[in-house]
Order: structure tokens, then C-alpha cells, then sequence
């Protein structure tokens, strides 16, 4: 009787074991794609960076004051950016930041950041699309 039994029950579920493992592969296969493309979307929405600046050099300079070198990195060269540039005392904290208006097309600026005490170091605190107006302005405000 085990013969009978079991011989029926291995050729009636052969072919179904094999297509239940054929669709196990095809499902897996279809979400590794899925989350995969998932990913990719996810980290080109909120983690790719459009716009980034890189300091390059900087030089001390006669009274708190050093200039800085900036590399700006932009997905769109023909929009017009921001960046702020700080610089840091010895004891690590900032001791002065300049935003700096970013023109079409640039891509190397040096800017001269004022410092409250003796600057020791530079670096870029980001790059940003939205330009305030008062540095988009051809002509500055007087009062």
C-alpha cells in the first residue's frame, strides 16, 4: 500500500512542485527588480545633492580675515546659486560666514570671510537654487 500511496502522491504533485518553484523564482526575481528600481527612485528624490560646493583653497589674511576658493558643482550651470562659506577660530567654532551669489555658468569663486577672531580653517556650509533677492539684485540696497 505505501508504494501505491506514495507513488501516486509523487507523480501527482511532481509537476506541481515544479511550477510552484518556478513561480517562487519568478516572484522573487520580480521583487528584487521592484525594490531595487524603489531604491534607486528613493535615493535620487531626497539624497542626490543638484548643487554642491567644495572649498579648495584658503589663504590667511592681516586682520581676522581669510579668503577662500570655492568649486561649485551644479546639475544646471545656466541657474544662478548661492553658497555660504564660514570660517573657524582655533577653538573649532565658527567665527565668521558670507553667503556668496553664485553667477550662470560659474564655476570658481573667491570671496574674502571676515572673522571675529584669528581664522584657522574654511569650509563650505552648503549651496542652495533659492537665491535670496537682496543678492540677486544688480544694485545694493543703501540703507
Amino acid at each position: 500500500m505505501e508504494e501505491r500511496y506514495g507513488s501516486a502522491w509523487k507523480r501527482s504533485a511532481g509537476p506541481r512542485l515544479r511550477l510552484r518553484g518556478f513561480r517562487a523564482w519568478l516572484v522573487g526575481i520580480v521583487a528584487v527588480v521592484t525594490l531595487t528600481l524603489g531604491g534607486y527612485l528613493v535615493y535620487a528624490q531626497f539624497f542626490a545633492t543638484p548643487i554642491e560646493g567644495q572649498r579648495v583653497a584658503y589663504t590667511e589674511l592681516p586682520g581676522n580675515a581669510m579668503e577662500v576658493t570655492v568649486d561649485v558643482i551644479r546639475d544646471d550651470p545656466a541657474r544662478p546659486a548661492v553658497c555660504v562659506v564660514r570660517v573657524r577660530d582655533i577653538t573649532g567654532a565658527e567665527g565668521g560666514r558670507k553667503e556668496i551669489y553664485v553667477p550662470p555658468g560659474v564655476g570658481r569663486l573667491n570671496t574674502v570671510v571676515q572673522s571675529i577672531e584669528q581664522p584657522v580653517g574654511a569650509d563650505v556650509y552648503g549651496c542652495s537654487y533659492d537665491v535670496p533677492e537682496y543678492l540677486s539684485t544688480p544694485e545694493r540696497p543703501t540703507e
